[in-house]
């Protein structure tokens, strides 16, 4: 048996099952015992009841999850380990297409708990690489990702950039900056699926776009063809340029940031100069649904920011997905399609389905779902942790 120096968790008899069925989170009511004095971010070895050894992972103080595992496997977490797995989630990711692809130069390159990672994601632009770190162990070991990935991306990564601020505003009482860990682009220009994005790193949300709708965009701009588009949320405008990729008729873009209104017709404006279909509008979503007229959009995108973030705010968050799917059915025209989305962790998918379905009942409008979408497979999901099925989407007909 490995030998180890690190703090130990002894967890509660039967509090395991989870673990033992490889899920990572480790929760405070579940430790009985934890021998030595771990703090923030420490490595700590997990042991059932009984002394078996369960796992590895980062320890956390206060809120609910107490260990983040990061193996169940007995093994030594060092630079070679955590090279194995960046260079395994690099190889996922090469698999689907995402490195060589002259038209297609943006993805995920590491997506938490679904490579392994818990409480980390790195994402690619076209050289640069952002990580962005949502736990203290793996802020901790970024530098050691950033010498990893030079090595291994070699002339593929010309700018290495932490963004945790949000994530992580303390550690250990101090404040967290963003900072540049290799290289210093902050801004350029992204390919997907042949159409051009400007991303800035440090400035925009996340970690620059959301690069997790694409697929969905891709499909919007499949159906787009002679439909008045309306674009709701619309931040950086990826579903108005999809649609105007497929031939809209018209393009309505809708978000209460002017800042993201800026970007959105930048974008329009880069695929498509003089573009004269186009409209981007800086107002508050809910007030533009309610005011607007019935019958004037065919095919309305709801993309709004998640209204759960934890599982406090669940039944709100439902008020709010019911509320506005229901003003856009019953603004949408007869026999229209409605691509609808929640990136709210906190909700699954039936609780998303079972939400727009009351909408439809109480919009007095039948509907039929032609596709149930979800995030790409640069966003892999881990069976053992469905929570990292965030992104919930449908694509109804409203009759």
């Amino acid at each position: 048996m490995q030998q180890y120096n690190f703090p130990k968790v002894i967890l509660k008899s039967g509090k395991d099952r989870s673990i033992k069925r490889f899920h990572p989170w480790i929760f405070s009511g579940a430790i009985k015992n934890i021998i030595g004095n771990p703090i923030e971010g420490d490595n700590v070895v997990v042991f059932d009841n009984s002394n078996n050894f369960l796992g590895l992972g980062h320890y956390q103080k206060g809120g609910s999850i107490s260990v983040r595992v990061y193996t169940f496997d007995e093994i030594d977490p060092n630079r070679e380990f955590w090279k194995s797995k960046i260079i395994n989630a690099i190889n996922l990711r090469k698999e689907c297409g995402y490195f060589d692809n002259p038209n297609t130069n943006v993805c995920r390159l590491i997506h938490g708990e679904g490579d392994g990672f818990p409480g980390f994601i790195c994402d690619y632009y076209n050289g640069t690489v952002v990580f962005q770190s949502h736990s203290t162990g793996m802020y901790k070991l970024e530098d050691t990702f950033a010498d990893i990935f030079k090595e291994v991306l070699g002339n593929k990564v010309t700018t290495i950039y932490d963004k945790s601020d949000k994530t992580l505003p303390k550690i250990d009482g101090k404040t967290i900056e963003n900072r540049f860990l290799f290289g210093n682009q902050a801004e350029g220009i992204v390919k997907e699926y042949d159409t051009k994005f400007y991303v800035n790193v440090v400035e925009g949300q996340k970690t620059g776009y959301f690069i997790d709708q694409r697929e969905n965009r891709n499909l919007l701009r499949q159906y787009s063809n002679g439909h008045k588009v309306l674009n709701m949320f619309c931040y950086t405008g990826g579903f108005s340029v999809a649609s105007l990729m497929g031939k809209a008729k018209s393009v309505t873009s809708v978000d209460a940031s002017q800042i993201a209104i800026d970007l959105t017709n930048r974008n329009v404006e880069m695929n498509f100069p003089n573009c004269q279909n186009h409209n981007a509008l800086a107002t508050d979503a809910f007030e533009f649904l309610d005011k607007m007229e019935k019958n004037e959009y065919d095919l309305i995108v709801l993309d709004p920011p998640a209204f759960a973030k934890h599982a406090s705010a669940i039944n709100q968050a439902i008020k709010g997905y019911t509320r506005i799917n229901r003003t856009a059915m019953e603004k949408i025209a007869p026999g229209s399609l409605l691509f609808t989305f929640s990136c709210s962790q906190a909700i699954d998918k039936l609780t998303f389905r079972m939400a727009v379905m009351e909408a439809s009942i109480q919009a007095g409008r039948k509907i039929r779902i032609l596709h149930q979408l979800t995030q790409p497979n640069d966003h892999p999901i881990s069976i053992y942790h469905p929570e990292g099925e965030y992104l919930k989407g449908l694509v109804v007909y409203v009759e």
